[in-house]
């Protein structure tokens, strides 16, 4: 009986905790990310991808155990839907994030657009905002910094495709080598997902803030 009722109860504190370790490993890579793009040195770039690598693994730990959670409670503090968007989300951004910096090793680019460190900041921005708004799921009350954060990430998702789409036009301008083209291209298309993705995020907490609060 003690094990059957346990089972009932929410694991409100367990679901929070692993919320906002999800969203404190992206805005850790975010960070890294933005470090990587401005290294001084090709050494130092690839430390920072190596440490975007590690951090990649912690966040599909995260996402894999609370993934557990959702198919092991009988009831959560949200929708499982919302709740498996937002952590698929997060994960996401991590993924693309990792993805343009293998991109930029595999690829041996030897100079950063400034594009691509501008996509990087707005995906530093991104995850800021998430984590602020992850951090306060635990007191729905708080609805208005959490929707103060998602409108923001709503903002800085479409200044990322302004960029994206001025970055593309001018390398399809000014740049010669096809093959600079294609990588630039890559890397530059993986950043802007990544804010996509952060925007992903933020209509699954939403949703979780019109249905609760």
């Amino acid at each position: 009986m003690t094990n059957f009722l346990s089972f009932l109860v929410p694991q409100d504190k367990k679901f929070f905790l692993l919320f906002e370790k999800a969203s404190a490993n992206l805005l850790a890579t975010s960070k890294v990310l933005v470090e990587m793009v401005n290294a001084p040195s090709l050494e130092k770039r690839n430390e920072f991808i190596r440490e975007i690598e590690r951090l990649e693994h912690v966040g599909d730990g995260v996402t894999h155990d609370t993934y557990n959670e959702l198919s092991t409670n009988f009831i959560t503090p949200f929708d499982r839907e919302d709740i498996h968007e937002m952590i698929s989300s997060l994960d996401d951004v991590v993924d693309f994030i990792h993805g343009s910096a293998k991109r930029i090793e595999l690829y041996k680019l030897s100079e950063i657009p400034s594009a691509v460190r501008k996509l990087a900041e707005l995906v530093l921005q991104g995850s800021m905002e998430l984590h602020i708004a992850v951090q306060n799921l635990h007191d729905i009350k708080r609805s208005s910094r959490i929707k103060e954060a998602c409108v923001k990430i709503n903002s800085i998702e479409n200044h990322a495709d302004d960029i994206f789409d001025m970055a593309i036009a001018n390398l399809f301008e000014e740049e010669k080598d096809a093959i600079k083209i294609i990588k630039t291209k890559e890397v530059l298309s993986a950043l802007e997902t990544a804010t996509d993705k952060c925007e992903d995020a933020a209509n699954a907490i939403s949703s979780m803030v019109i249905k609760y609060s």
